[in-house]
């Protein structure tokens, strides 16, 4: 049985922003990455709205650095994903998938929320070049450009009306015949003049080349297959919050959100800490990511203190 400090579980922005600052507090933090390491972010090519750098920066690059600021103060960063946790109890008790047992005296739960995708083939292929999961990420290389938006919920009108103040020209791609979005965000989309909404249309293919996307085929209920020219395709059909494994013991809301105490990142676990896209519906972005992982080790290095 491996005893722990500090326990960070998620190799994203939040993940390793949180072992920056548990490191420089001589916390001693072990960082386990998980499936994906660097997070969601890997999944987009340049990020270009992440503060200090002005002509953008690679996203591999970004999280390789965010890592290697981490390791240059002392955390233990492994790849490994967590397979079960029992917070019944202290100390903290975790098992790692490679059979390792762990006893924490403080977690960091920083899992973050993986984009729901329609798992076309075409769409995995094309993943960064040109499909994308965040409009605000990625929504100015379009600038000027045509691209379609698949959903019909509120992110998704959301997405549609942001891209429309950057793009000539938007659809929207609903595949039944009316939105399940507030009448408020239904009015907007609706009063957006490069806005085309396609109702009763699922997506059959994207379409592209080596330079990336070019267009969608799209099949309607009546079975009418068609096609649309497009430069970027833009998923908004929600996001799953990894807190599976956790949810024996920390509450949750309905998506699977995990609730942290008002604007602190506890959870309503003692010593267990929430922080980026795992605790966050609302922004997902890096920066925020990162801001609630300084959080979290912050309210970390308290707890541990005064126990």
């Amino acid at each position: 049985m491996e005893k722990i400090k500090c326990l960070i579980i998620g190799g994203g922005p939040a993940g390793y922003t949180a072992a920056i600052y548990a490191s420089r507090a001589g916390l001693n933090p072990v960082l386990y990455e998980g499936m994906e390491p660097g997070g969601q972010l890997t999944t987009t090519t340049i990020v270009e709205n992440f503060p200090g750098f002005p002509e953008g920066v690679d996203a591999n690059q970004l999280m390789g650095d965010m890592r290697a600021q981490a390791v240059r103060f002392g955390a233990d960063i492994r790849r490994g994903t967590i397979t079960s946790v029992d917070f019944s109890g202290k100390p903290l008790r975790l098992v790692v998938d490679d059979g390792n047992e762990i006893e924490a005296q403080a977690v960091i739960i920083a899992t973050g929320a993986a984009a729901r995708y329609l798992g076309l083939p075409s769409e995995r292929k094309f993943r960064g070049m040109g499909v994308s999961a965040c409009a605000t990420c990625d929504g100015f290389f379009y600038r000027k450009k045509v691209v379609a938006v698949v959903g019909g919920g509120d992110t998704a009108c959301e997405e549609a009306t942001y891209l429309a103040n950057i793009c000539s020209k938007v659809y929207m791609i609903v595949r039944r015949d009316v939105f399940r979005a507030s009448v408020a965000m239904q009015e907007r989309v609706k009063n957006t003049p490069n806005i085309e909404i396609l109702w009763n249309c699922n997506t059959r293919e994207v379409l592209g080349d080596e330079s990336g996307v070019t267009g969608a085929r799209l099949e309607r209920k009546d079975g009418k297959v068609f096609d649309i020219d497009i430069d970027g395709f833009f998923l908004a059909i929600g996001h799953h919050p990894n807190s599976d494994v956790f949810k024996a013991f920390i509450d949750t809301d309905e998506n699977g959100y995990i609730i942290t105490q008002g604007k602190s990142t506890k959870t309503n676990v003692e010593g267990v800490f929430a922080a980026g896209d795992v605790q966050d519906p609302s922004f997902r972005q890096a920066i925020t990511a990162a801001a609630s992982g300084c959080k979290a080790a912050l309210e970390v290095e308290k707890f541990l203190m005064s126990n």
